[in-house]
Order: structure tokens, then sequence, then C-alpha cells
């Protein structure tokens, strides 16, 4: 087995957009009744930064409407106003001034906090302009992983020197343009690699031809990249086997976009309808968005519960007897493996889950880490090397540890909204992606005690 590395809570990686930061823990109870309740959901993580980049490169002026207001939204918004890019937030609505790809501020130290996003996005956005600047992050995101794209870029023109591991965060990186050509990049860690790639590659000198290399976890999220690309006016190609991408140059121009609700975070709600026997409707989605953690809908489904699914919005009625004894293959949509770990405890039969290998190089190694909290709980978990298997029974009260990760702290919050006597340290690291999570789940009835 795998051991958990404890990290205590990051407070400089929290924004000002950070609720609760002066928390301790929280105490969850069960509500009184089924939960009920139609909500709204703030716009997704990974269309916002990817639309904020892309604005920031663009030709005039861009309006976001929808935009997260998060941690990761936060770092990518004050990094790219300390590069010269205008912008102006009002609730949730940014308006952009795009630079054409051209930097005016160099010899600057960049922050990028915990934001996986703004570590695999940045760097080739800066490696199309002139300049040098140093990018470091929280202590967490000094272990994740970059070497893929920073090798990439290397082999396109960009200079790299490492304060300490090559490969990871600290850098200094030297930027003269980006070549064009052919560029071999591997997506079996992440795909914001591949991402990170194509959002700077419209500003390369020639063409670039991204050759993928193995099999790309999440493949979803590059069809999004690729998709909000087009929106900004940069089409793309895909060879006839699938296995590369052609950018040739061009510049992204203005918008007005409207962006979708984060799905990921739409998750944790539907699950704790499931949960509760309850209802929760979320309006302003729609079921054929390409966000990947759709998906959840279907096992939903599977396990017993109603799904209605309108022109606006996407309701979940849950169900007395959640179904469990299937395996599932969570490559695609992993964000939701920790939703569906809770989901298994109160399951009518053990549930697998595979193919994630890649989400123990997320905010923490996420496997051992629900792994090991389930068994506070007196759950028996089987950690296996690229997923678990979650047997049902009847928690016990337990203080449990989120691991400074928003998708540990939202799923295991879920326990508690079926059995007293369950609290989570660290209630503020939610403000990655669900700034007031606590909040909406007191709304809905859930008991919640902020300490």
């Amino acid at each position: 087995m795998n051991t958990v590395n404890q990290h205590e809570p990051e407070k400089e990686a929290q924004s000002p957009w950070s609720n609760y930061i002066d928390k301790q823990a929280v105490r969850i109870s069960p509500s009184a009744s089924p939960v009920q309740g139609t909500i709204t959901m703030p716009g997704s993580k990974s269309l916002t930064n990817r639309a904020l980049i892309m604005a920031a490169l663009a030709v005039g002026t861009s309006r976001l409407e929808g935009i997260l207001k998060s941690d990761d939204s936060y770092w990518c918004i004050h990094n790219l106003t300390q590069l010269g890019i205008k912008i102006q937030v009002d609730r949730e609505i940014a308006i952009v001034e795009g630079n054409r790809g051209e930097w005016t501020l160099q010899g600057i130290e960049l922050y990028v906090g915990a934001a996986g996003t703004i570590a695999r996005f940045l760097p080739g956005a800066l490696a199309i302009g002139r300049g040098v600047w140093h990018l470091k992050g929280s202590n967490r995101m000094h272990e994740r992983p970059l070497a893929p794209l920073l090798d990439a870029l290397t082999s396109l023109g960009a200079v790299i020197q490492y304060d300490a591991n090559s490969g990871f965060l600290p850098l200094t990186l030297h930027a003269n343009g980006l070549m064009g050509g052919l560029v071999s990049l591997a997506g079996s860690v992440s795909s914001q690699f591949i991402s990170g790639l194509l959002l700077a590659a419209p500003y390369a000198e020639e063409a670039i031809t991204i050759k993928m290399e193995g099999s790309i976890v999440q493949p979803d999220y590059v069809e999004l990249t690729l998709e909000m690309m087009r929106a900004f006016g940069v089409p793309s190609s895909w060879s006839d086997n699938g296995s590369s991408i052609l950018i040739r140059p061009q510049k992204y121009k203005a918008q007005n976009i409207k962006l979708e609700p984060d799905v990921s975070t739409c998750g944790y709600f539907w699950a704790l309808a499931a949960l509760t026997n309850g209802r929760i409707r979320v309006d302003g989605i729609h079921s054929k968005t390409r966000q990947p953690d759709i998906e959840l809908l279907n096992v939903l489904e599977v396990m017993g519960c109603t799904i209605n699914l309108g022109e606006n919005y996407i309701e979940v009625c849950g169900t007395s007897n959640l179904k469990g004894g299937f395996t599932l293959n969570m490559q695609r949509w992993s964000d939701q493996a920790l939703t569906l770990a809770v989901l298994a405890i109160f399951a009518d039969g053990p549930i697998t889950l595979l193919g994630i290998e890649h989400i123990r190089h997320h905010e923490c190694d996420r496997i051992a880490a629900i792994c090991n909290e389930l068994r506070k709980l007196s759950i028996q978990v089987d950690e296996h090397m690229d997923g678990f298997t979650v047997y049902p029974g009847l928690p016990k009260a337990a203080q449990l540890n989120p691991h400074d990760d928003h998708r540990m702290a939202m799923a295991l919050a879920l326990i508690g909204s079926k059995v007293a006597g369950i609290s989570t340290l660290n209630p503020s690291c939610v403000s990655k992606t669900c700034s007031d999570y606590w909040d909406r789940l007191s709304t809905l009835g859930v008991v919640i005690e902020l300490i």
C-alpha cells in the first residue's frame, strides 16, 4: 500500500476569494429531511482558465460571463494582471483586454499557487513572447510533474532553468518565441500538458503539429481546449488516424462568451440527492456538455436514481436503495472517483473504480488518501495501483483529513449528510473550485458547523 503525504494546509496558496480561511474544521450532520432544492453553479474551472488565457492573448477585448471565482481562477487573473493584461472583474463577469500575444512586462516572479491548470497553461503562453520570467507555486505544486510540457517547449525554442528538480517548478523561463514543426507529447500523466501547448501553438512562427505519444488520460479536456480555441477563432486539424493535431499560425479574436457551469462541482450536489433520497436540480446546464464528469449521471441512474433532463437543467432524484456491485474504468472522468467512493459506502454491493493511477499526482495522492480516510470510518477498502474497491458499511464517527485537497473535502462531506459525528479538517481548501461550498450545503438543509 502507498503511504499518504500528510500535507499541512498551504494558506499561501489560498486567495482573497477564499472563504472559511480562519476555520480549522467543519462538522457535518444529516438534514432532518431529504435534501431538496434548485441551484445554480458557477462556471467551469477548466473553461474559465482556458478562456482567460485565450482572451489575454487575443486581438481585442473579450467579455467572459459566468467565470468561476475560486483560488485557481484568482491566480490566473492575478498572474495575467502582473504581466500587464487589463482585466476588470464584476461578480462573475470578466472583461479582458488582449495583448495580441505580446507580453509587455518581463523579469517578473509569478506565483501560481496550487493551480495545476495555470502551472500547465502559463509556460506555453509566456514562451510565445520574448523575455524572462520566474515561476513558482505551492509546495505541493512543486511536486507535480511538468516535464512533458516543458520538454516540448524546449524543443520549440524555449530555454528553461530549474531551481531544484528538472521538470518541476520553480523554474526560470527564457522566451524568444516558439518555432514551428513537429513535437511529440505524452498525455499519460495529464491532458493539461497537451492543452498547455495547444493554447500557445497559434502564436508560433510556423505551424505546429502535436503528435500524441500513447494514450491520453481524460482526452475530453483536450477537446474542451480545441472547442474553446474554435470559439476564439482558431481552428485545428486532426490527422486521419487521430494521433496528431495541426495548428497554423494565427491570433485569437476577442469574444463575448458565456461559460458553462462546472459539472465537476455539480456532481457533489447530485450525489447529495442520491444519498439522501432527495432531489437536486441544477439550472443552466445541459446533458450534451463536453465536460466528461457528466458521465456521473449514467452511473447514478444505474445505482437507482431518476435523472430528469431539461433544455436548461438537470435534476437528480435519489433512491432509498443505492445499487452497487459493479466495476468502472474512470480514466476519462476521474474527478468523480472520490464522489463515487463515498456513494459506494451506502450501496448494496462493493464498487471498484479503476484506470485512475494519474490521480496519485493531483493535489494529493487521491487513491491512497481516500483509502486512508475511509478506513478511519471502519469502512473496508482495497487499494489498487490504478484505483480502489469500496465495500458497503456503516461509517463510525471520525474526524477526517482532506489532505489539503478540495475534491477530498467536498466528497468526504457527503458522508456527514447520512451519518452523525463526521467532521473534516481544513474546510477552506474547497475554495480551489467552490469557495462557498459549506454555505451551499447549509442552504440545502445539511447541518454545517464551522469551527
